[in-house]
Protein backbone atom coordinates (compact mmCIF):
# COMPACT_ATOMS: atom_id res chain seq x y z
CA UNK A 1 0.00 0.00 0.00
CA UNK A 2 1.39 3.42 -0.89
CA UNK A 3 1.20 6.62 1.14
CA UNK A 4 -2.15 7.52 -0.43
CA UNK A 5 -3.86 4.38 0.80
CA UNK A 6 -3.95 2.64 -2.57
CA UNK A 7 -3.23 -1.06 -2.42
CA UNK A 8 -1.74 -1.29 -5.90
CA UNK A 9 -2.31 2.11 -7.51
CA UNK A 10 0.38 4.62 -8.45
CA UNK A 11 1.25 7.60 -6.33
CA UNK A 12 -0.78 10.72 -7.04
CA UNK A 13 1.13 13.67 -8.42
CA UNK A 14 -0.23 16.52 -6.26
CA UNK A 15 -1.88 19.63 -7.65
CA UNK A 16 0.38 22.64 -8.15
CA UNK A 17 0.02 26.41 -8.45
CA UNK A 18 2.58 28.87 -9.79
CA UNK A 19 2.75 32.06 -11.81
CA UNK A 20 3.82 32.74 -15.38
CA UNK A 21 3.56 35.67 -17.77
CA UNK A 22 2.16 36.44 -21.21
CA UNK A 23 5.04 37.53 -23.45
CA UNK A 24 3.19 38.08 -26.74
CA UNK A 25 -0.37 38.01 -28.10
CA UNK A 26 -1.12 37.14 -31.73
CA UNK A 27 -4.13 36.65 -34.00
CA UNK A 28 -4.80 34.72 -37.20
CA UNK A 29 -7.15 37.19 -38.88
CA UNK A 30 -5.83 36.87 -42.42
CA UNK A 31 -6.41 34.41 -45.19
CA UNK A 32 -3.63 32.03 -44.17
CA UNK A 33 -2.38 29.92 -41.30
CA UNK A 34 0.03 32.47 -39.77
CA UNK A 35 -0.71 34.86 -36.93
CA UNK A 36 0.40 38.46 -36.43
CA UNK A 37 1.26 40.26 -33.20
CA UNK A 38 -1.33 42.52 -31.59
CA UNK A 39 -1.27 44.61 -28.41
CA UNK A 40 -3.88 42.47 -26.66
CA UNK A 41 -6.58 39.85 -27.12
CA UNK A 42 -10.05 40.24 -25.69
CA UNK A 43 -11.19 36.62 -25.58
CA UNK A 44 -14.80 35.46 -25.36
CA UNK A 45 -16.33 32.04 -24.79
CA UNK A 46 -16.10 31.57 -28.55
CA UNK A 47 -12.35 32.16 -28.53
CA UNK A 48 -10.39 35.03 -30.06
CA UNK A 49 -12.71 37.38 -31.99
CA UNK A 50 -11.69 37.53 -35.63
CA UNK A 51 -9.31 34.57 -35.36
CA UNK A 52 -9.61 31.69 -37.81
CA UNK A 53 -10.12 29.25 -34.90
CA UNK A 54 -12.93 31.21 -33.25
CA UNK A 55 -16.19 29.39 -32.57
CA UNK A 56 -17.98 27.20 -30.06
CA UNK A 57 -17.86 24.35 -32.57
CA UNK A 58 -15.50 23.28 -35.33
CA UNK A 59 -15.63 20.67 -38.10
CA UNK A 60 -14.02 17.32 -37.33
CA UNK A 61 -10.70 16.78 -39.09
CA UNK A 62 -7.85 14.25 -39.14
CA UNK A 63 -7.14 14.87 -35.44
CA UNK A 64 -10.45 13.18 -34.51
CA UNK A 65 -10.73 10.25 -36.96
CA UNK A 66 -13.51 8.63 -34.92
CA UNK A 67 -15.92 11.23 -36.38
CA UNK A 68 -16.75 11.62 -40.08
CA UNK A 69 -14.76 14.53 -41.48
CA UNK A 70 -16.74 17.77 -41.24
CA UNK A 71 -18.94 16.66 -38.33
CA UNK A 72 -19.61 19.65 -36.01
CA UNK A 73 -17.84 19.02 -32.69
CA UNK A 74 -16.97 21.09 -29.60
CA UNK A 75 -14.12 23.48 -30.36
CA UNK A 76 -11.46 22.82 -27.75
CA UNK A 77 -8.76 24.33 -29.97
CA UNK A 78 -9.71 28.01 -29.70
CA UNK A 79 -6.30 29.22 -28.48
CA UNK A 80 -2.80 28.03 -29.41
CA UNK A 81 -0.04 28.53 -26.82
CA UNK A 82 3.74 28.21 -27.24
CA UNK A 83 6.97 28.90 -25.33
CA UNK A 84 10.08 30.39 -26.91
CA UNK A 85 12.47 27.95 -25.23
CA UNK A 86 10.62 25.03 -26.79
CA UNK A 87 10.59 26.69 -30.21
CA UNK A 88 14.34 27.23 -29.89
CA UNK A 89 14.76 23.52 -29.19
CA UNK A 90 12.70 22.65 -32.28
CA UNK A 91 14.98 24.90 -34.34
CA UNK A 92 18.06 23.22 -32.88
CA UNK A 93 16.71 19.77 -33.74
CA UNK A 94 15.94 20.89 -37.28
CA UNK A 95 19.31 22.58 -37.74
CA UNK A 96 17.81 25.99 -38.54
CA UNK A 97 18.26 29.42 -36.99
CA UNK A 98 14.82 29.88 -35.48
CA UNK A 99 11.14 28.97 -35.35
CA UNK A 100 8.82 31.90 -34.74
CA UNK A 101 5.41 31.67 -32.98
CA UNK A 102 3.54 33.36 -35.83
CA UNK A 103 4.73 30.72 -38.32
CA UNK A 104 2.92 28.08 -36.24
CA UNK A 105 -0.28 30.09 -35.89
CA UNK A 106 0.24 30.69 -32.15
CA UNK A 107 -2.02 33.08 -30.22
CA UNK A 108 -0.04 33.28 -26.99
CA UNK A 109 3.62 33.12 -26.08
CA UNK A 110 3.99 32.36 -22.38
CA UNK A 111 7.11 32.70 -20.24
CA UNK A 112 7.86 31.03 -16.93
CA UNK A 113 6.51 27.51 -17.49
CA UNK A 114 9.16 24.84 -17.77
CA UNK A 115 8.18 22.19 -20.34
CA UNK A 116 5.00 24.02 -21.30
CA UNK A 117 3.87 21.33 -23.74
CA UNK A 118 3.82 18.74 -20.93
CA UNK A 119 1.14 20.55 -18.92
CA UNK A 120 -1.70 18.04 -18.52
CA UNK A 121 -5.22 18.46 -19.85
CA UNK A 122 -7.40 20.25 -17.34
CA UNK A 123 -4.71 22.73 -16.34
CA UNK A 124 -6.22 26.21 -15.89
CA UNK A 125 -4.51 29.48 -16.79
CA UNK A 126 -6.02 32.38 -14.82
CA UNK A 127 -5.00 35.73 -16.31
CA UNK A 128 -4.94 38.94 -14.30
CA UNK A 129 -7.21 40.46 -16.96
CA UNK A 130 -10.01 38.06 -16.02
CA UNK A 131 -9.62 35.53 -18.81
CA UNK A 132 -9.34 31.86 -17.92
CA UNK A 133 -8.10 29.25 -20.37
CA UNK A 134 -8.54 25.50 -19.94
CA UNK A 135 -5.83 23.35 -21.48
CA UNK A 136 -7.15 20.69 -23.85
CA UNK A 137 -3.76 19.10 -24.49
CA UNK A 138 -0.66 19.05 -26.63
CA UNK A 139 -0.84 20.67 -30.05
CA UNK A 140 0.60 17.82 -32.08
CA UNK A 141 2.96 18.99 -34.85
CA UNK A 142 1.56 18.65 -38.34
CA UNK A 143 2.86 18.96 -41.88
CA UNK A 144 0.96 22.24 -42.42
CA UNK A 145 2.95 23.89 -39.64
CA UNK A 146 6.10 22.24 -40.97
CA UNK A 147 5.43 23.75 -44.39
CA UNK A 148 5.04 27.17 -42.80
CA UNK A 149 8.44 26.80 -41.13
CA UNK A 150 9.98 25.51 -44.36
CA UNK A 151 8.77 28.59 -46.24
CA UNK A 152 11.10 30.72 -44.12
CA UNK A 153 14.05 28.34 -44.61
CA UNK A 154 13.97 27.55 -48.35
CA UNK A 155 17.43 25.99 -48.32
CA UNK A 156 16.43 23.16 -45.98
CA UNK A 157 14.93 20.27 -47.94
CA UNK A 158 12.32 18.06 -46.29
CA UNK A 159 11.76 20.46 -43.41
CA UNK A 160 7.98 20.04 -43.49
CA UNK A 161 8.20 16.32 -42.76
CA UNK A 162 11.12 16.65 -40.34
CA UNK A 163 9.11 19.15 -38.30
CA UNK A 164 6.38 16.58 -37.64
CA UNK A 165 8.88 14.24 -35.96
CA UNK A 166 11.26 16.65 -34.28
CA UNK A 167 8.69 19.04 -32.85
CA UNK A 168 6.90 16.30 -30.88
CA UNK A 169 6.45 17.32 -27.26
CA UNK A 170 7.55 20.89 -28.02
CA UNK A 171 4.95 22.52 -30.26
CA UNK A 172 2.86 23.85 -27.36
CA UNK A 173 -0.74 23.50 -26.28
CA UNK A 174 -4.28 24.13 -27.42
CA UNK A 175 -6.86 25.50 -25.02
CA UNK A 176 -10.40 26.79 -24.88
CA UNK A 177 -11.78 29.87 -23.16
CA UNK A 178 -13.53 29.07 -19.90
CA UNK A 179 -14.02 32.71 -18.88
CA UNK A 180 -13.94 35.80 -21.06
CA UNK A 181 -11.43 38.56 -20.40
CA UNK A 182 -8.31 40.36 -21.57
CA UNK A 183 -4.88 38.99 -22.41
CA UNK A 184 -1.93 41.27 -23.10
CA UNK A 185 1.86 41.16 -23.07
CA UNK A 186 3.06 41.41 -19.48
CA UNK A 187 -0.14 39.97 -18.01
CA UNK A 188 0.52 37.68 -15.05
CA UNK A 189 -1.03 34.22 -15.18
CA UNK A 190 -1.75 31.89 -12.30
CA UNK A 191 -1.23 28.32 -13.48
CA UNK A 192 -3.22 25.65 -11.65
CA UNK A 193 -2.18 22.11 -12.51
CA UNK A 194 -4.65 19.45 -11.29
CA UNK A 195 -3.64 16.42 -9.27
CA UNK A 196 -2.73 13.52 -11.54
CA UNK A 197 -3.03 9.79 -11.11
CA UNK A 198 -1.71 7.77 -14.06
CA UNK A 199 -4.47 5.53 -15.41
CA UNK A 200 -3.59 1.89 -16.01
CA UNK A 201 -5.68 -1.13 -16.86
Amino acid sequence: MNENGDLFGPTVVPAQRFTARVARTLIADGAGFATREVASLGVTLEGVPGDRHMGMARPADSRVPWFPRGTPIRNSRQVSIVAMDELAEIARRLGIVDVQPEWLGANLVIEGIAQLTRLPPGTRLFAAGGATLAVEGENAPCRHAGAAVAAFHPGSAGLDLAFVQRAKGLRGLVAWVERAGELAAGTEIEVRVPAQRPWTR
